[in-house]
């Protein structure tokens, strides 16, 4: 394993909120492939292609992406080692013998140079300590004219997961403020222009995000949604904060906000992200 920066991120992601993703893989593919399409499209990926997946979590879209480059590989590179042994399970359940899953910090990681064709990441990039380096030592691990395929989150005022969250806020106490402007986060890439900025930095051209929406499945229904959702890292670490009947009635409040977006089979929530591509100078 390579050296890790980012240990704040580390120690969560090899933690409550790793262990959380990795005992409930298909939950949260449910949330988040509804985007597979849009971010596969884009990356154009070749039968003899060398992918690396960035933040690949419990490995789904390294997964998808290997089976595309049937004659190439995909690279999954991620902090949890809780998540990567449920992706390296995972391949070896479906046979997918063309991947290999990595610990590492991709901000640091010494990738061997100029050996992927493009770098793929769903929603695996918003968290690093210094985005500019981190995106500059992708790029060296691309081959000239590499290419970019990414995935990260819209503000939370435009996905519905952060209107549901709203009606939490009266009963929460404020989520820590980040450290400043794209401080790592979900929404630290939320800005176009924060994300060409730091891009260009990075030494990658052709920069462009596109807007893409996708459903998003958080449960059977409003009550089972509501216990995922709570659950969840962040959630959770603010319920932990109040009393058991504050957070009780934090939790009915999530559980009502969630009733307008219950359907037959699942309570699905609009998600909106930006899908970027970039190639490499």
């Amino acid at each position: 394993m390579s050296s890790i920066v980012n240990t704040e991120q580390a120690e969560a992601w090899n933690g409550y909120e790793g262990n959380h993703w990795a005992d409930h893989p298909d939950r949260y593919d449910a949330v988040n492939s509804g985007f597979n399409d849009h971010l596969l499209t884009a990356a154009a990926i070749g039968d003899h292609d060398h992918v690396l997946d960035v933040g690949c979590g419990n490995g789904q879209l390294t997964r998808l992406a290997a089976r595309r480059a049937r004659l190439g590989h995909a690279t999954g590179i991620d902090l949890s080692e809780p998540m990567l042994a449920r992706a390296r399970a995972t391949a070896t359940g479906e046979g997918v013998a063309n991947v290999t899953f990595t610990r590492g910090d991709a901000q640091v990681h010494p990738f061997a140079a100029a050996s992927f064709d493009v770098a793929v990441s769903r929603f695996g990039i918003m968290f690093f300590a210094d985005p500019v380096a981190a995106f500059a030592n992708i790029g060296r691990a691309l081959r000239p004219r590499g290419r970019l395929a990414l995935l990260s989150l819209r503000g939370m005022g435009d996905n519905e997961v952060g209107t549901v969250f709203g009606a939490m806020v009266e009963h929460l106490p404020p989520n820590p403020a980040p450290a400043g402007p794209g401080a790592p986060g979900p929404e630290s890439l939320a800005d176009p222009d924060r994300i060409r900025e730091v891009l260009t930095g990075a030494g990658f051209e052709k920069v462009s995000c596109t807007p893409v929406d996708a459903p998003q499945v958080w449960g059977r229904d409003a009550e089972d949604a509501s216990r995922f959702l709570g659950a969840w890292g962040p959630v959770r670490f603010l319920l932990d904060q109040v009393g058991e009947a504050t957070a009780a009635r934090a939790r009915d409040a999530l559980t009502e906000a969630l009733r307008p977006y219950e359907e037959p089979d699942a309570v699905r929530l609009r998600g909106a992200a930006w899908l970027i591509t970039a190639t490499r100078t």
